[in-house]
């Protein structure tokens, strides 16, 4: 048996092709002309009925649905003959023309629109003026609601753009402030282990400690200086740094004990060998999660949510799902989050660092949140060195 996603149109142009088609029958039945020379038939009714169908593609192809339209209407009022009409599927089809092509294909459409209904309808007399006004006057108004539609529709388009870089805008601001108090802290770091270097300067092996952890610091700080300085490059000022540094992966257990206690319960998993991580690679790891279960919280509804961090050898997975039956979407979760824009900060977090996100709802319910994000040897042994300098 067919499957409805698999016809040419959509349900909603079988809705509107069947309710004009029903003004029209209802317009052709009750407001013919009182000298009885349009009577009712049953010829009347197929054609009127007829010149319905070409609706069903007016999605696809306007123009073409606008001239069958045209074709079977002169044709009806030739044949049967029908009273004189603008009737409801011309009027659709016209608008459809008017909102999906330029202004030129509109007006010579319209135009003919015009001549052709005014010659059918009044062929071998000159038709009274009250009639030879409705044709343009009705074209005027079609035309000129779909004109105005198209306008206000650009305009929101324009504003939706607008939003979505100020948000990215916003969101690198964010970063880039994150960023500069990660690298700060491997400043201070290397401060702190320059000046145990210089006091112990007696004891070669803990001055080779004390070197070992500022070469690691300052090879972190150099690259995530750079990562600063290209999020920075429209000119941003990073503000006064804070006190603590940023979250990591280490502080995913205590970011879902809150969520726990926000009322959504959250099972948390680790999966493979658990190692110190970049600085800016596990900030990316809890922003991500941090604003997937805040999405789960308001959107899923009563749910149940995972947490499942996975180490592989050159790269980490941080996955947020939950079993929801939230109406949430992919092109819903670009709009909620902190700020607004919660998928366009979780995208621009995980471009950083050159990794793939994938948002969406999953096959059997409910939402996932999957960001994959790659990690060299060289970050990873200079990560632990960092972690074991930073814990002497």
């Amino acid at each position: 048996m067919s499957n409805a996603r698999e016809l040419p149109w959509a349900r909603s142009d079988a809705l509107v092709a069947g309710g004009a088609c029903v003004m029209n029958l209802l317009s052709y039945a009750f407001f013919n002309a009182p000298d009885g020379r349009h009577a009712v038939s049953v010829a009347g009714f197929l054609f009127v009925a007829l010149a319905a169908l070409p609706l069903l593609a007016r999605r696809r192809h306007p123009v073409a649905a606008l001239a069958v339209v045209l074709v079977l209407d002169t044709a009806a009022t030739l044949i049967v003959p029908l009273p004189r009409h603008f009737g409801a599927v011309l009027v659709v089809a016209l608008y459809a023309v008017a909102r999906a092509r330029p202004g030129r294909v509109t007006a010579i459409t319209a135009a003919a629109t015009v001549s052709l209904t005014l010659l059918s309808q009044n062929i071998g007399h000159v038709p009274p003026w009250q009639d030879a006004v409705v044709p343009p006057l009705t074209t005027l108004i079609v035309v000129g609601t779909a004109t105005a539609v198209n306008r206000w529709q650009a305009e929101v388009a324009a504003n939706r753009r607008l939003l979505a870089d100020r948000a990215v805008a916003d969101e690198r601001r964010r970063i880039a402030r994150e960023l500069h108090d990660i690298v700060a802290h491997h400043i201070t770091t290397m401060q702190l282990m320059a000046g145990g270097a210089r006091a112990n300067v007696a004891e070669p092996e803990v001055v080779r400690e004390a070197l070992v952890t500022l070469e690691s610091s300052g090879r972190l700080a150099l690259r995530e200086m750079r990562q600063l300085l290209d999020v920075l490059r429209d000119g941003d000022e990073p503000e006064t740094m804070p006190a603590q540094p940023q979250p990591g992966a280490d502080d995913l257990g205590r970011l879902v004990e809150e969520s726990r206690l926000a009322g959504l319960p959250t099972d948390f998993g680790v999966h493979g060998q658990r190692r110190p991580l970049p600085p800016t690679v596990g900030l990316t790891v809890f922003r991500i999660a941090q604003e997937a279960l805040t999405n789960a919280r308001r959107h899923a509804g009563p749910a149940r949510a995972s947490v499942r961090l996975t180490y592989r050898q050159d790269r980490v997975t941080i996955e947020v799902r939950d079993d929801g039956g939230g109406t949430l979407t992919q092109e819903g979760a670009s709009s909620v989050g902190s700020g607004g824009y919660g998928l366009i900060g979780m995208r621009e977090r995980v471009a950083l660092h050159d990794g793939t996100l994938t948002v969406g709802p999953q096959a059997d319910g409910g939402f996932a949140v999957v960001a994959d994000l790659p990690l060299t040897t060289d970050e990873a042994a200079e990560a632990a060195v960092q972690h074991e300098g930073a814990r002497r």
